[in-house]
Formats: structure tokens, C-alpha cells, sequence
């Protein structure tokens, strides 16, 4: 009996670790291929339930306003909050920093780490992360054609610009294409938008060093991806620091946190609107990127570092908060605004500006260095500015005023490949959001525009 009783105890612990071990195996599709159902069972009672629910009014300052603060479009990997910050999922930075796999031997958040949270809303298992680091980096290797393509391309072209044109390129790779050409079910459509995300994740570091290596160090031999690395590692290895840990996991940080920023964003949402026509995502995530590009988004990074250098030269080392101060001054009553400060939507200070900004304080060479020292005055000084002058309604520091910065410390300090690394980052949330529109069956985005005449009749009403 107590022989009996100990085998069944033994069968049922056995069976529960097969399942635990089956579970921490799974594949990222094998796990997406679980959670969709449920979410579009999900989707589906949400219509039919509340279809015709009002969540918002829509005024005339919101249409002429660029759409802020307007509820309307659907995007579930992350929600921003006005007050606590981008949540993944339901989880904050610092909970991510706290559950998701690093790279082995590292501490930051890696790609891989993220990109399985954003599409499956699940933490993934070490194993799990390191199955996906290994396909992303046997995906990694570019085709010859787009070698080609980049190495004819003139150096004076811009780096974002050269970006674009590779991954429109990469087109040609498209199993979706092919798929949706020769006639597939629209139940399909996700598989096909996954096996291209997937395959663009993977080739977006090798495609962004070489851009690097042909604009910046020309006749630089160019390494090879190394199958035993993260996605980061490899492309901090291409661009030739691989043996800058600090750089390395700085980047795998950046990257994390840049990888998605809700849905509302000019490069999300033109990555969303693309798609939306069933383009594939190789020309959806082109489009995301010429978006990213423009000043207003992208480049603000770049704005930051050259506002920081020029406060330097001109107020040297003597760095005090009432020079800081002076030099806010300066910049505001010139008509200019103070880079780095503010945003759409965050009314606190930026989360991802406060996690790179303890990355700084863990590292001797970064709390020493002369720009992230200007960087975490200013911090301290410009609020208390920029609340006096009136005219922001954020007065704090966002991800950019210090995110460039740091790359300059450690030698990267070409401005203009700056949002290049961005790009590489957030194709991890745009390319997961296209393939659950794809796995929702949502609808082409064609939103009701009205000109200005329409506007005055219709408030006048």
C-alpha cells in the first residue's frame, strides 16, 4: 500500500515536471500559436459586447492638433501612462529588469527577452531565450543582392536613408508575399507576417553595421555573425566593439527599452497604417523607419548630445547648477527649446531615462565621465527652469536626454547613425503588432478627414 501510494506520488511529480520541461522548450511560435486563440475569442466578445461604447470625444483641437490624445487605435504589447510610464504587458521597467532572461553572463534585458514578452505576453524561460538568440543569429547573414545594394550606395547618403532602402529591399525575401500571391486563408496571415518579422529582426544587425562600416570605416573587414551570441552582442560585435562589455550591455538595455512605446508614435503607427493594406513587413517597416527619421522623433537623441557639447564648451569644467541654469536661459530666450525635456504624452519624469540612468551609476567610467555628470546636472536644474518659463507641460527629462550621450562616451559618436540603432529597436514592438493585426483580422486604418470648412459648420453645430 505505502509502496502504491509512493509510486503514484512519484508518477504525478514526474508528469508535472515533463510538463514544466515540455513548457520551457516551447518555441516562440509554438507559444504564440497557444495565447492567440484566447486573445481573439478575446477580441471578439469585446465587439460584440461593447461595440458600440464611447470612449472618448474627439475635439476640434485634437484634429488640428496632430491626434493627441485621441483614443483611437488598437495596440496591446504596451499601454503608456501619463504619469507611470510604458508598462509591456502589464510590467514596468523595473519589473522587466527583474524577470526577463539577460545574456549570459550579462544583467541587462535583452532583445530576445523582450521581443518574446511583447508577442506572447509571456516571460520567457532562459532555454526559451537562448532557442531564440540561436534562430535569430542563424537568420542573421544578409543576401548577397543587399550586400551589393549598400556597397554601390554613395557614403554621403544618409545612414537612416540607407537603412530604409535595405529593408524595402529585403522584400524580396517575403514569404507572405509569395504566400498572399499564390492565395492563402486570412486565418494564415499571421504565420506568413511571423516568418518575415522573424527573418528581418535577425538581419537588421548585420544590415545596420554594414551600413555603419561602409559610411564610417570604409575597407574595415566586415565579422561574421557568431552563432553562440544575442542578437546585441552580435551587432555591438559587427560594429566592431564586441569587446566593450559595458557598450554591449548598455545596448541590449537601449534596444529593450526602445523596442516598443505603444502604438501612437509616428514610426509605430506608420509601421500599423502600412500594414494595414496587407503590405509586407519588410515595406511596412520601411515606411516605419522614413518616420523615424524625421526630427521630431528619431533624431532627438542627436539634438541632446549637440546641446550638451555646445553647453560644455562654453561653460568649460567649471560645471555648477547656476551656469547650467544661465545656459537654460540662454537656449529659451533664443526661441529654441531645450532638447532632451518633455513628451507627447509623459507628464513625469521619462522610466527609461531613470533606468539608463542607473545603468550610469553601476560604472566608475560613466559616473566620471564629463558629459553624463553635465547630463545628471541638468537633470537637477532644467525642471525648475522649464516650470518658471511656462510653456511645457513636462518639464522633466525624457529617454533622449541621456541615451545619446552614453554612446558618445564610449567612442560612438557618429550623430547621424544615432537613430540607426533606434531602428534596430523598435522592430521588436512594430513587427509584433503587425503580426497580431494580422492574427486579429484587423481592418484597413482609414480614419474620416475633414477640411478646415467642414471643421467651422460642424462646431458651430
Amino acid at each position: 500500500m505505502f509502496a502504491r501510494s509512493r509510486l503514484s506520488r512519484y508518477i504525478q511529480t514526474s508528469a508535472s515536471t515533463l510538463q514544466r520541461r515540455l513548457a520551457s522548450t516551447k518555441s516562440l511560435r509554438e507559444t504564440l500559436e497557444e495565447v492567440i486563440p484566447a486573445k481573439q475569442e478575446q477580441l471578439k466578445r469585446l465587439k460584440t459586447e461593447h461595440g458600440q461604447a464611447v470612449v472618448g470625444d474627439v475635439k476640434v483641437e485634437n484634429i488640428i492638433g496632430g491626434m493627441r490624445g485621441l483614443k483611437a487605435m488598437l495596440w496591446d504589447a504596451s499601454v503608456l501612462d501619463a504619469n507611470e510610464g510604458i508598462r509591456f504587458h502589464g510590467l514596468s521597467i523595473s519589473d522587466c529588469q527583474k524577470v526577463l532572461p539577460p545574456a549570459p553572463g550579462g544583467k541587462e534585458i535583452i532583445a530576445e527577452s523582450m521581443l518574446w514578452l511583447l508577442l506572447t505576453g509571456k516571460v520567457p524561460t532562459v532555454e526559451q531565450t537562448r532557442q531564440l538568440s540561436r534562430e535569430l543569429a542563424e537568420k542573421g547573414e544578409l543576401p548577397t543582392y543587399i550586400e551589393n545594394l549598400l556597397d554601390s550606395l554613395p557614403n554621403t547618403i544618409h545612414p537612416m536613408t540607407q537603412l530604409g532602402m535595405g529593408v524595402a529591399a529585403l522584400n524580396r525575401e517575403s514569404t507572405f508575399q509569395a504566400a498572399y500571391e499564390r492565395g492563402i486563408k486570412k486565418s494564415e496571415y499571421w504565420t506568413y507576417t511571423f516568418d518575415d518579422s522573424i527573418n528581418l529582426i535577425a538581419k537588421l544587425p548585420a544590415l545596420a553595421a554594414r551600413i555603419y562600416r561602409n559610411v564610417y570605416k570604409p575597407n574595415t573587414e566586415l565579422l561574421s555573425i557568431d552563432k553562440d551570441l544575442d542578437l546585441v552582442g552580435n551587432y555591438s560585435r559587427l560594429l566592431g566593439y564586441g569587446g566593450n562589455q559595458s557598450l554591449t550591455e548598455y545596448l541590449r538595455l537601449y534596444i529593450a527599452l526602445h523596442g516598443d512605446h505603444e502604438g501612437g508614435n509616428a514610426s509605430a503607427h506608420t509601421a500599423h497604417l502600412v500594414g494595414s493594406t496587407l503590405a509586407d513587413p519588410y515595406l511596412a517597416y520601411s515606411a516605419a523607419l522614413f518616420a523615424l527619421a524625421g526630427p521630431l522623433h528619431g533624431l532627438a537623441n542627436q539634438e541632446v548630445l549637440r546641446w550638451q557639447l555646445a553647453m560644455q564648451k562654453e561653460i568649460g569644467s567649471n560645471v555648477t547648477h547656476e551656469n547650467i541654469k544661465d545656459y537654460l536661459w540662454k537656449t529659451l530666450k533664443s526661441g529654441q527649446v531645450v532638447p532632451g525635456y518633455g513628451h507627447g504624452v509623459l507628464r513625469n519624469p521619462d522610466p527609461r531615462f531613470i533606468a539608463l540612468q542607473e545603468f550610469c551609476n553601476t560604472l566608475p567610467e560613466l559616473q566620471n565621465s564629463p558629459i553624463i555628470q553635465l547630463v545628471n546636472k541638468t537633470s537637477e536644474v532644467a525642471p525648475d527652469v522649464l516650470k518658471e518659463h511656462g510653456k511645457t507641460k513636462n518639464p522633466y527629462p525624457n529617454v533622449d536626454a541621456t541615451s545619446g550621450c552614453v554612446l558618445y562616451h564610449y567612442g560612438l559618436d557618429q550623430f547621424k547613425y544615432y537613430t540607426v540603432i533606434f531602428g534596430v529597436s523598435r522592430a521588436l514592438g512594430a513587427l509584433t503588432q503587425l503580426v497580431w493585426a494580422r492574427a486579429l483580422g484587423l481592418p484597413l486604418e482609414r480614419p474620416k478627414s475633414l477640411s478646415i470648412e467642414a471643421l467651422e459648420k460642424l462646431a458651430k453645430q
